[in-house]
Protein backbone atom coordinates (compact mmCIF):
# COMPACT_ATOMS: atom_id res chain seq x y z
CA UNK A 1 0.00 0.00 0.00
CA UNK A 2 1.21 3.80 -1.06
CA UNK A 3 1.86 5.46 2.16
CA UNK A 4 1.66 8.25 0.25
CA UNK A 5 -1.80 7.82 -1.18
CA UNK A 6 -3.71 10.63 -0.68
CA UNK A 7 -7.39 9.04 -2.67
CA UNK A 8 -10.38 7.89 -1.15
CA UNK A 9 -13.44 6.41 -2.95
CA UNK A 10 -16.63 8.56 -3.15
CA UNK A 11 -19.55 5.85 -3.41
CA UNK A 12 -22.38 8.05 -4.76
CA UNK A 13 -22.01 6.31 -8.70
CA UNK A 14 -21.31 2.76 -6.82
CA UNK A 15 -24.85 2.83 -5.23
CA UNK A 16 -27.61 4.59 -7.01
CA UNK A 17 -27.19 4.66 -10.89
CA UNK A 18 -28.03 8.48 -11.80
CA UNK A 19 -25.31 11.12 -11.07
CA UNK A 20 -25.35 14.20 -11.77
CA UNK A 21 -22.63 13.83 -14.21
CA UNK A 22 -21.53 14.03 -17.73
CA UNK A 23 -21.27 10.79 -18.89
CA UNK A 24 -20.72 9.06 -21.63
CA UNK A 25 -22.52 6.03 -21.53
CA UNK A 26 -26.30 6.38 -20.36
CA UNK A 27 -27.87 4.47 -17.16
CA UNK A 28 -30.11 1.57 -18.64
CA UNK A 29 -34.20 2.33 -17.69
CA UNK A 30 -34.09 -0.95 -15.94
CA UNK A 31 -31.74 -1.76 -13.32
CA UNK A 32 -30.43 -5.69 -12.59
CA UNK A 33 -29.86 -4.54 -8.66
CA UNK A 34 -27.62 -7.69 -8.11
CA UNK A 35 -25.95 -7.46 -11.32
CA UNK A 36 -25.62 -3.31 -10.20
CA UNK A 37 -24.73 -4.29 -6.20
CA UNK A 38 -21.88 -6.75 -7.74
CA UNK A 39 -19.97 -4.02 -9.62
CA UNK A 40 -20.29 -2.16 -6.76
CA UNK A 41 -18.67 -4.60 -4.61
CA UNK A 42 -15.95 -5.20 -7.24
CA UNK A 43 -14.98 -1.63 -7.19
CA UNK A 44 -14.72 -1.42 -3.97
CA UNK A 45 -12.48 -4.67 -4.03
CA UNK A 46 -10.17 -3.09 -6.61
CA UNK A 47 -9.93 0.11 -4.89
CA UNK A 48 -8.57 -1.71 -1.70
CA UNK A 49 -6.02 -3.53 -3.65
CA UNK A 50 -5.01 -0.05 -4.83
CA UNK A 51 -4.78 1.05 -1.47
CA UNK A 52 -7.08 3.02 -0.82
CA UNK A 53 -8.55 3.07 2.66
CA UNK A 54 -10.54 6.14 2.82
CA UNK A 55 -14.31 5.52 1.86
CA UNK A 56 -17.27 8.08 1.81
CA UNK A 57 -20.94 7.64 1.40
CA UNK A 58 -24.30 8.36 2.67
CA UNK A 59 -28.10 7.18 2.81
CA UNK A 60 -28.66 9.47 -0.14
CA UNK A 61 -26.24 7.06 -1.98
CA UNK A 62 -28.83 4.68 -2.84
CA UNK A 63 -27.59 1.53 -1.33
CA UNK A 64 -24.02 2.39 -1.47
CA UNK A 65 -23.98 2.65 2.51
CA UNK A 66 -25.69 -1.31 3.02
CA UNK A 67 -22.78 -2.07 0.36
CA UNK A 68 -20.33 -0.75 2.81
CA UNK A 69 -21.90 -2.00 5.91
CA UNK A 70 -21.65 -5.65 4.24
CA UNK A 71 -18.42 -5.28 3.28
CA UNK A 72 -16.59 -4.18 5.69
CA UNK A 73 -17.99 -6.96 7.83
CA UNK A 74 -15.85 -9.35 5.17
CA UNK A 75 -13.06 -7.05 5.12
CA UNK A 76 -12.57 -6.72 8.92
CA UNK A 77 -9.64 -4.54 8.49
CA UNK A 78 -8.59 -1.65 11.25
CA UNK A 79 -6.68 0.37 8.93
CA UNK A 80 -10.16 0.91 6.65
CA UNK A 81 -12.00 4.11 7.28
CA UNK A 82 -15.37 5.14 6.83
CA UNK A 83 -17.03 8.52 6.71
CA UNK A 84 -21.12 8.64 6.11
CA UNK A 85 -23.47 11.47 6.02
CA UNK A 86 -27.10 12.52 6.93
CA UNK A 87 -29.71 14.70 5.84
CA UNK A 88 -30.30 13.26 1.91
CA UNK A 89 -32.65 10.65 1.56
CA UNK A 90 -32.59 8.90 -1.66
CA UNK A 91 -35.96 8.14 -3.09
CA UNK A 92 -35.76 7.36 -6.67
CA UNK A 93 -36.19 3.56 -6.25
CA UNK A 94 -33.31 2.79 -8.60
CA UNK A 95 -35.86 3.79 -11.57
CA UNK A 96 -33.33 5.85 -13.94
CA UNK A 97 -36.50 7.96 -14.87
CA UNK A 98 -37.28 9.31 -11.80
CA UNK A 99 -37.88 12.69 -11.44
CA UNK A 100 -36.77 13.06 -7.92
CA UNK A 101 -33.87 11.32 -6.95
CA UNK A 102 -33.39 12.50 -3.51
CA UNK A 103 -35.19 14.84 -0.56
CA UNK A 104 -32.99 17.03 1.38
CA UNK A 105 -34.23 17.45 5.16
CA UNK A 106 -31.70 18.72 7.80
CA UNK A 107 -33.42 17.85 10.92
CA UNK A 108 -33.44 16.68 14.35
CA UNK A 109 -35.94 14.25 13.18
CA UNK A 110 -33.31 12.98 10.44
CA UNK A 111 -30.25 12.95 12.19
CA UNK A 112 -31.98 10.49 14.95
CA UNK A 113 -34.28 8.32 11.87
CA UNK A 114 -30.43 7.77 9.98
CA UNK A 115 -27.69 7.38 12.66
CA UNK A 116 -29.10 3.85 13.32
CA UNK A 117 -28.26 2.85 10.11
CA UNK A 118 -25.19 4.64 10.02
CA UNK A 119 -24.23 3.32 13.46
CA UNK A 120 -23.48 -0.06 11.73
CA UNK A 121 -20.62 0.95 9.79
CA UNK A 122 -19.02 1.56 13.37
CA UNK A 123 -16.00 0.79 14.85
CA UNK A 124 -14.38 1.56 11.15
CA UNK A 125 -17.03 5.08 10.67
CA UNK A 126 -14.73 7.96 11.98
CA UNK A 127 -16.50 10.70 10.56
CA UNK A 128 -20.14 11.69 10.11
CA UNK A 129 -20.81 14.68 8.66
CA UNK A 130 -24.15 16.83 7.83
CA UNK A 131 -24.72 16.43 4.02
CA UNK A 132 -24.58 19.70 1.83
CA UNK A 133 -24.67 21.99 4.87
CA UNK A 134 -25.55 25.66 3.41
CA UNK A 135 -26.72 28.72 5.69
CA UNK A 136 -29.96 28.54 3.91
CA UNK A 137 -31.22 25.97 6.00
CA UNK A 138 -30.32 27.15 9.19
CA UNK A 139 -28.52 23.64 10.03
CA UNK A 140 -25.55 25.74 11.54
CA UNK A 141 -27.67 27.79 14.09
CA UNK A 142 -29.95 24.67 14.86
CA UNK A 143 -28.61 24.05 18.64
CA UNK A 144 -30.65 20.96 18.91
CA UNK A 145 -28.95 19.43 15.95
CA UNK A 146 -25.57 20.98 16.88
CA UNK A 147 -26.02 19.30 20.25
CA UNK A 148 -27.10 15.72 18.92
CA UNK A 149 -23.73 15.61 16.82
CA UNK A 150 -21.84 16.86 19.91
CA UNK A 151 -23.21 14.28 21.78
CA UNK A 152 -21.92 11.62 18.93
CA UNK A 153 -19.06 13.24 18.61
CA UNK A 154 -17.87 11.92 22.25
CA UNK A 155 -20.09 9.24 22.97
CA UNK A 156 -18.39 7.05 19.75
CA UNK A 157 -15.58 9.43 19.11
CA UNK A 158 -16.08 10.57 16.17
CA UNK A 159 -14.86 13.56 13.75
CA UNK A 160 -18.18 15.66 13.21
CA UNK A 161 -18.04 16.85 9.43
CA UNK A 162 -19.78 18.91 6.85
CA UNK A 163 -20.16 18.89 3.00
CA UNK A 164 -20.76 21.84 1.18
CA UNK A 165 -21.55 23.15 -1.69
CA UNK A 166 -22.67 26.26 -3.50
CA UNK A 167 -20.53 29.74 -4.78
CA UNK A 168 -20.74 30.71 -0.89
CA UNK A 169 -18.27 27.32 0.10
CA UNK A 170 -15.70 30.06 2.00
CA UNK A 171 -18.50 31.37 4.15
CA UNK A 172 -20.33 28.06 5.08
CA UNK A 173 -16.79 27.60 5.91
CA UNK A 174 -16.10 30.20 7.64
CA UNK A 175 -18.90 29.67 10.09
CA UNK A 176 -18.61 25.87 10.77
CA UNK A 177 -15.34 27.38 12.03
CA UNK A 178 -16.44 29.07 14.73
CA UNK A 179 -19.21 26.74 15.93
CA UNK A 180 -18.53 25.32 19.52
CA UNK A 181 -20.75 23.17 21.56
CA UNK A 182 -20.47 23.72 25.14
CA UNK A 183 -17.24 25.55 25.03
CA UNK A 184 -15.32 23.03 22.72
CA UNK A 185 -14.79 23.56 18.75
CA UNK A 186 -17.62 21.00 16.83
CA UNK A 187 -16.25 20.73 13.51
CA UNK A 188 -13.13 18.52 12.88
CA UNK A 189 -13.50 17.82 9.23
CA UNK A 190 -14.61 19.07 6.10
CA UNK A 191 -15.68 18.22 2.85
CA UNK A 192 -15.46 20.48 -0.17
CA UNK A 193 -15.65 20.87 -3.82
CA UNK A 194 -12.56 21.93 -5.25
CA UNK A 195 -11.02 21.54 -8.67
CA UNK A 196 -9.08 23.50 -11.64
CA UNK A 197 -12.69 25.71 -12.07
CA UNK A 198 -13.44 26.44 -8.72
CA UNK A 199 -10.27 26.88 -6.21
CA UNK A 200 -12.22 29.53 -3.72
CA UNK A 201 -11.50 27.25 -1.24
CA UNK A 202 -7.71 27.78 -1.32
CA UNK A 203 -8.65 31.28 0.46
CA UNK A 204 -9.12 28.87 3.73
CA UNK A 205 -7.55 26.13 2.91
CA UNK A 206 -4.12 26.90 5.01
CA UNK A 207 -6.71 27.98 8.20
CA UNK A 208 -8.13 24.59 7.88
CA UNK A 209 -5.00 23.06 8.03
CA UNK A 210 -3.27 24.59 11.02
CA UNK A 211 -6.13 24.52 12.95
CA UNK A 212 -5.58 20.55 12.74
CA UNK A 213 -8.81 19.90 10.99
CA UNK A 214 -9.15 17.78 7.85
CA UNK A 215 -10.00 18.81 4.40
CA UNK A 216 -11.56 16.45 2.26
CA UNK A 217 -11.71 17.37 -1.99
CA UNK A 218 -15.32 16.20 -3.35
CA UNK A 219 -15.42 16.66 -7.83
CA UNK A 220 -12.40 17.29 -8.18
CA UNK A 221 -13.09 16.34 -11.48
CA UNK A 222 -15.74 18.99 -11.72
CA UNK A 223 -18.55 16.29 -12.58
CA UNK A 224 -16.59 15.49 -15.68
CA UNK A 225 -16.13 18.85 -16.93
CA UNK A 226 -12.39 18.49 -16.89
CA UNK A 227 -12.79 16.30 -19.74
CA UNK A 228 -13.05 18.03 -23.42
CA UNK A 229 -16.31 18.59 -24.42
CA UNK A 230 -18.20 20.41 -27.54
CA UNK A 231 -20.74 21.89 -24.98
CA UNK A 232 -17.94 24.12 -22.99
CA UNK A 233 -15.77 25.29 -26.22
CA UNK A 234 -14.83 28.40 -23.27
CA UNK A 235 -12.37 25.93 -21.52
CA UNK A 236 -10.41 25.38 -24.84
CA UNK A 237 -7.43 26.89 -22.85
CA UNK A 238 -7.80 24.55 -19.79
CA UNK A 239 -8.00 21.54 -21.85
CA UNK A 240 -4.99 22.21 -24.04
CA UNK A 241 -3.31 22.74 -20.78
CA UNK A 242 -4.46 19.53 -19.18
CA UNK A 243 -3.47 17.52 -21.84
CA UNK A 244 -0.24 19.05 -22.17
CA UNK A 245 0.65 18.24 -18.81
CA UNK A 246 -1.12 14.46 -19.16
CA UNK A 247 1.08 13.97 -22.09
CA UNK A 248 4.02 14.93 -20.22
CA UNK A 249 3.71 12.26 -17.23
CA UNK A 250 2.10 9.93 -19.61
CA UNK A 251 -1.70 9.83 -17.65
CA UNK A 252 -5.32 10.55 -18.37
CA UNK A 253 -6.71 14.34 -17.65
CA UNK A 254 -8.47 12.87 -14.89
CA UNK A 255 -4.71 11.69 -13.02
CA UNK A 256 -3.33 15.33 -13.42
CA UNK A 257 -7.09 17.36 -11.93
CA UNK A 258 -6.58 14.88 -9.33
CA UNK A 259 -2.83 15.80 -8.89
CA UNK A 260 -3.87 19.70 -8.71
CA UNK A 261 -5.82 18.80 -5.56
CA UNK A 262 -3.42 17.30 -3.47
CA UNK A 263 -0.17 18.83 -4.60
CA UNK A 264 -1.95 22.94 -4.43
CA UNK A 265 -3.90 23.03 -0.98
CA UNK A 266 -2.96 20.63 2.39
CA UNK A 267 -5.72 17.82 2.07
CA UNK A 268 -6.74 14.72 4.22
CA UNK A 269 -7.82 12.93 1.17
CA UNK A 270 -9.02 13.38 -2.54
CA UNK A 271 -12.31 11.65 -3.66
CA UNK A 272 -12.34 9.33 -6.58
CA UNK A 273 -15.69 8.88 -7.91
CA UNK A 274 -15.34 6.03 -9.97
CA UNK A 275 -17.79 3.37 -11.17
CA UNK A 276 -15.51 1.23 -13.28
CA UNK A 277 -12.56 -0.33 -12.48
CA UNK A 278 -10.53 1.29 -14.88
CA UNK A 279 -11.75 4.57 -14.06
CA UNK A 280 -10.67 4.31 -10.73
CA UNK A 281 -7.16 2.51 -12.38
CA UNK A 282 -6.67 5.96 -14.31
CA UNK A 283 -7.03 7.98 -10.99
CA UNK A 284 -4.65 6.07 -9.41
CA UNK A 285 -2.63 7.32 -11.47
CA UNK A 286 -2.05 10.47 -9.12
CA UNK A 287 0.00 8.95 -6.94
CA UNK A 288 3.03 8.32 -9.65
CA UNK A 289 4.16 11.73 -9.77
CA UNK A 290 3.87 15.25 -8.53
CA UNK A 291 3.39 18.82 -10.50
CA UNK A 292 6.00 21.26 -10.44
CA UNK A 293 5.68 24.68 -8.71
CA UNK A 294 5.54 26.30 -12.10
CA UNK A 295 2.78 23.97 -13.60
CA UNK A 296 0.63 24.38 -10.12
CA UNK A 297 0.56 27.82 -11.36
CA UNK A 298 -0.85 27.47 -14.86
CA UNK A 299 -3.60 25.53 -13.27
CA UNK A 300 -4.54 28.27 -10.45
CA UNK A 301 -4.92 30.77 -13.37
CA UNK A 302 -7.20 28.35 -15.14
CA UNK A 303 -9.83 29.45 -12.14
CA UNK A 304 -13.23 30.16 -13.17
CA UNK A 305 -15.39 32.37 -10.74
CA UNK A 306 -17.60 30.24 -8.41
CA UNK A 307 -20.83 31.74 -9.45
CA UNK A 308 -20.40 31.06 -12.53
CA UNK A 309 -19.25 27.73 -11.89
CA UNK A 310 -21.97 26.92 -9.54
CA UNK A 311 -24.51 28.32 -11.87
CA UNK A 312 -23.31 26.23 -14.79
CA UNK A 313 -23.13 23.25 -12.87
CA UNK A 314 -27.18 23.62 -12.08
CA UNK A 315 -27.47 23.13 -15.41
CA UNK A 316 -25.93 19.57 -15.10
CA UNK A 317 -28.92 16.57 -15.45
CA UNK A 318 -29.04 13.55 -13.97
CA UNK A 319 -27.05 10.78 -15.77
Amino acid sequence: MNADNKIGLGTAAIGRPLYINIREESADSEINLDEFRQKGIEVLDSAYARGIRYFDTAPGYGMAEQMLIDWIQEKKDESIEIATKWGYTYVANFDSNAIQHEIKEHSLKKLNEQWPKSKKLLPLLTTYQIHSATLETGILDNAAVLDRLAQLKYEYGLKIAITTSGSNQVEVLKKALDIEVDGKELFDLFQVTYNVFDQSIALIADQIYEQGKRLVIKEALANGRIFPNEKYLNYGKVYRSLNQLALKYYVGIDAIALRFCIDSISVYRVLSGASQNQHLSDNMKANDFKLLTEEIEMIKALAVDPVEYWNERKQLGWS
